[in-house]
């Protein structure tokens, strides 16, 4: 009978612990008709679908655009003067493969569960996240995550080149529930912009609610420069 293999090592990704005006970046009050928005988009109709409507692999519901051309250009004239970037450039594939920029989510508390990860390097170099429910607790922010390996050595947090995603890096699609480990979180605010490098591990730390005025409102962006 042929012996159970090893699981494989998985190589330990470089370090760097996220600080504030070099790996990420906060607004708050970001928008000034943050109630306007948040009104706009609860009157949406378009929502797709993601768990437990449909058999998708994304939680909730998804619509675009989440923020109007006047709005969206608030946030981008913030996030190229705290970058430095001169330009902020959606990424346009040949391909099936993108990103949901400007896309207002809606998730709640039975909908998912963190889920560590990195967005695509050649798609993106900076995300943000823009909350947008005012009764969400403070604990369904956003995390910053690092590798935890067997023993509970503590690995990395950043993905390099030539990979462009942590499934590159790793070398695995799939990991054991436990292998990342919260390294900081930030708090959820309404009206709050969190911008940062996307090549950091990250995650949603929790979502909320039954309904859809309750549960956890967010818009996602994401920018090559």
């Amino acid at each position: 009978m042929p012996r159970p293999q090893p699981a494989r090592r998985l190589p330990i990704l470089p370090y760097q612990k996220p600080t504030l005006g070099r790996d990420y970046w906060l607004l708050d009050d970001a928008l000034p008709n943050a109630d306007a928005v948040r009104a706009r988009c609860l009157a949406k109709t378009d929502w797709n679908e993601g768990y437990p409507y449909k058999p998708e692999s994304w939680p909730g519901l998804r619509a675009i655009p989440g923020l109007e051309p006047d709005e969206l250009a608030h946030i981008e004239t913030w996030v190229k003067q705290v970058t430095g970037a001169k330009q902020l450039k959606v990424a346009s594939t040949g391909d099936d493969t993108h990103l949901n920029h400007n896309c207002v989510q809606v998730v709640g508390i039975d909908e998912c569960q963190p889920r560590p990860h990195t967005d695509s390097r050649h798609l993106c170099r900076y995300a943000a996240v823009l909350y947008l429910n005012p009764a969400v607790p403070d604990s369904c922010g956003t995390g910053f995550y690092r590798q935890r390996m067997p023993g509970g050595q503590l690995g990395g947090n950043t993905v390099m080149p030539p990979h462009r995603n942590l499934a590159e890096a790793l070398g695995a699609r799939f990991v054991a529930p436990d292998a990342f480990v919260e390294d900081m979180r930030i708090a959820h605010r309404y009206n709050r912009l969190l911008l940062y490098r996307a090549n950091l591990i990250h995650s949603a730390t929790g979502y909320w609610g039954q309904t859809l005025a309750e549960k956890r409102m967010a818009a996602v962006f994401f920018w090559l420069t």
